[in-house]
């Protein structure tokens, strides 16, 4: 090769390394970014805090908790009672009809008496002759007593004429109670009220024939009403005479009736191992009425102000119970323990191991694991759950 050629051979060999260079670089870079990219998206989103809904945080408050115990049932008459004829006979006339509200001593029905009014004619008649006969025996003992006095009579007969007096005594006042009781079958005859109370049902009308103990009338006192409600064997230590309720009638919506725990039955229920519970209802404007259905809630225990959280909060692992705290924006465990449950308000009371005013979650969330970063939402925590 000849001197003038050299400098063109050597830029070609120049520029033959330049682009193999060129070439070497750019696949480096290409194989870096290839293999670098994915990696980078994970390891940011692995950083970036869990965004939380407002349901999903609360904040632990002070407030009464109450537990109550569910009731229901049927209300009743405290006071009911079937009138039934006290004697026998036609009925002449019934003075009252169902729904009629009626006062104690008011007249209901009344049965022919013409019958009685000649039995008590005939024991008058007896009770005026014993009274007769008691007079005459009465003398005739005197006069005995003034002769054996005298020594005109003998003892023996003296004794049998104080007989015949002990005797005349004893049938004046059979005669006077044989009068005494037809007069009162006279007076059962007319058929009364034995209280004040509403009449539920009549079973005679006029013209129909009765005899003793036949059923009348049904009569109900609105004024005093009774619900009679079953509660768990487990719940009776709780329960107490005294206690108070509340309770929703059907019929009167949401409207709440009060109630008071009257008696509680000594014997569980064979089978279903329920107690009955009595609960006292007063009924003065008479608008409940027997045979209607309530339910409601027994109050059994009120606390004074306590710090609580909402009862989907806590959780338990192993028998321990704890709860989400949110510090420092991360989820942490807590231990915590437990006080009074309101089950109706699905609220529970923190005795320790949180302060008022600490926000937690207030539901499981799964993903989360203690230390996981999380972002509260922008509108707060939400309050307990009612």
């Amino acid at each position: 090769m000849s001197s003038g050629n050299r400098p063109a051979a050597s830029r070609r060999v120049a520029v033959i390394l330049t682009a193999a260079l060129a070439i070497g670089v750019a696949a480096w870079w290409y194989h870096t970014r290839s293999t670098t990219a994915p990696v980078a998206p994970d390891a940011a989103a692995a950083q970036a805090p869990m965004e939380l809904a407002p349901a999903e945080v609360t904040t632990a408050i002070r407030r009464v908790l109450v537990r109550r115990l569910p009731v229901s049932g049927t209300v009743t008459s405290m006071l009911k009672t079937t009138v039934r004829s006290r004697v026998p006979g036609e009925v002449l006339e019934v003075r009252v009809r169902e729904g009629e509200r009626v006062r104690t001593g008011d007249i209901l029905a009344r049965i022919d008496t013409r019958s009685l009014e000649a039995q008590v004619a005939s024991a008058r008649a007896a009770r005026d002759k014993s009274s007769a006969d008691l007079e005459i025996a009465r003398l005739n003992f005197e006069n005995s007593q003034r002769l054996f006095a005298k020594k005109v009579l003998a003892q023996n007969e003296l004794d049998t004429r104080k007989s015949l007096f002990d005797a005349a005594i004893a049938a004046q006042k059979l005669s006077v109670a044989q009068l005494r009781l037809t007069e009162i079958g006279l007076e059962d005859a007319l058929v009364r009220a034995p209280f004040d109370a509403v009449v539920a049902r009549r079973f005679q009308h006029p013209g129909g024939k009765v005899s003793t103990d036949t059923p009348l009338f049904e009569l109900v006192d609105l004024s005093h009403m009774e619900l009679q409600a079953a509660a768990p064997a487990a719940e009776i230590p709780s329960v107490r005479a005294g206690q108070r309720a509340s309770l929703r009638v059907d019929g009167y919506g949401s409207e709440d009736f009060g109630a008071t725990l009257d008696r509680i039955n000594p014997s569980a229920e064979q089978g279903s191992r329920l107690v009955l519970l009595y609960l006292s209802m007063d009924n003065v404007d008479a608008r409940l009425r027997d045979g209607m259905f309530a339910q409601g809630a027994l109050l059994i225990e009120q606390s004074e102000p306590v710090l609580a959280v909402p009862a989907t909060a806590v959780l338990n692992e192993a028998g321990l119970d704890y709860v989400m705290v949110i510090e420092d924006g991360r989820v942490q465990r807590r231990p915590v323990t437990l006080g009074l449950v309101a089950t109706q308000d699905r609220l529970v009371e923190i005795r320790s191991g949180l302060s008022e005013g600490e926000t937690l979650l207030a539901v499981r969330i799964g993903s989360l694991d203690p230390g996981t970063p999380v972002q509260l939402p922008d509108s707060g925590p939400a309050g307990p759950v009612n």
